[in-house]
């Protein structure tokens, strides 16, 4: 079976890459001001970090929801001429209309990153849902002058726009892994206490990666000491886009991401500042007869993937 049918139309606007390449940078640099320093307010609060899980996919909801409120309503209204569903009707079209600009703010914010086919697939959805939401604004229009009728129509294409860009963003979310926690794809980790470092070669500031092998696979852990002297163990592979955190700067108790600058910290695993919003898997450490030994919290085990 080929490639799905959203799939297969995307690989064919190669026209998309070039405005993806001018448009990229600058949208980095209106999101990302002060990210060298690990983020900012502004930045956390359109990547969900606030929040704990990606902010997009849920403001979607709301112009998904009260578009298809503003249909049936739309219909209520044809059948029984009700001013009571006309006006419901054009409430419901108008809050899609707001919440479509929001989720499209945060849209491009999650798109900021992206590259090749993700980024081209990126594009596409956010075109089709731009187009939707100029069509349904201009219903709006349409309906406030009196054409009640062709607003219902320009609804109706607007309507149909965003079911295909609803489509786009679910292939960007299940066929590309945009905004997943990479984290659950990997082992788990050891269930017993497991000799991973002799105590001595971990210095007070070091990010230090060891790799675990176990019969389900391999792991990467990256080990520390907090500014108390206690080791502190967190995957070493960034839940957002998989960048290596040994390779990362050390603030205090915290790491940042070398790619995108998520911070988290050091023992805990919490996302401090985003891109990344879902913690880091953590493990549980000790010393014994000098050797660092680490297993896997309870909480990685009901996360994994199967």
């Amino acid at each position: 079976m080929g490639a799905p049918l959203g799939q297969r139309i995307v690989d064919r606007l190669n026209w998309l890459d070039p405005i993806a390449e001018k448009l990229q940078p600058k949208v980095k640099e209106a999101v990302g001001k002060g990210e060298e320093k690990g983020g900012t307010p502004v930045r956390n609060a359109l990547d969900g970090t606030y929040l704990g899980t990606p902010l997009h996919p849920a403001l979607s909801d709301v112009p998904v929801g009260s578009w298809t409120a503003a249909l049936v309503f739309d219909a209520v209204d044809l059948v029984s001429g009700s001013k009571a569903a006309r006006n419901a009707a054009d409430g419901a079209l108008a809050v899609g209309v707001v919440g479509g600009f929001l989720a499209a703010a945060v849209g491009y914010s999650d798109w900021r990153y992206l590259s090749g086919g993700s980024r081209r697939m990126g594009m596409a959805h956010a075109l089709v849902n731009g187009g939707g939401i100029a069509l349904s604004t201009i219903s709006l229009g349409l309906r406030a002058t009196g054409r009640r009728n062709a607003g219902r129509l320009a609804f109706l294409a607007g309507y149909s726009l965003t079911g295909v860009g609803a489509h786009l963003g679910g292939e960007l979310s299940y066929g590309y892994g945009l905004r997943v926690n990479r984290n659950v794809f990997e082992w788990a980790g050891p269930v017993e206490f497991t000799p991973v470092l002799r105590e001595s070669d971990l210095s007070d500031s070091e990010l230090r990666r060891v790799e675990i092998d176990g019969e389900d696979g391999k792991v990467g852990i990256l080990l520390s000491r907090a500014q108390g002297g206690k080791v502190c163990a967190i995957s070493a592979t960034c839940n957002h886009f998989s960048g290596p955190l040994e390779r990362g700067d050390r603030e205090g108790d915290t790491v940042i991401c070398p790619w995108h600058k998520s911070r988290f910290d050091l023992c805990s695993g919490e996302a401090i500042d985003g891109p990344a919003v879902f913690p880091q898997s953590r493990y549980h450490t000790r010393v014994h007869d000098g050797n660092i030994e680490i297993k896997a919290a309870a909480e990685n085990v009901q996360k994994k993937v199967r």
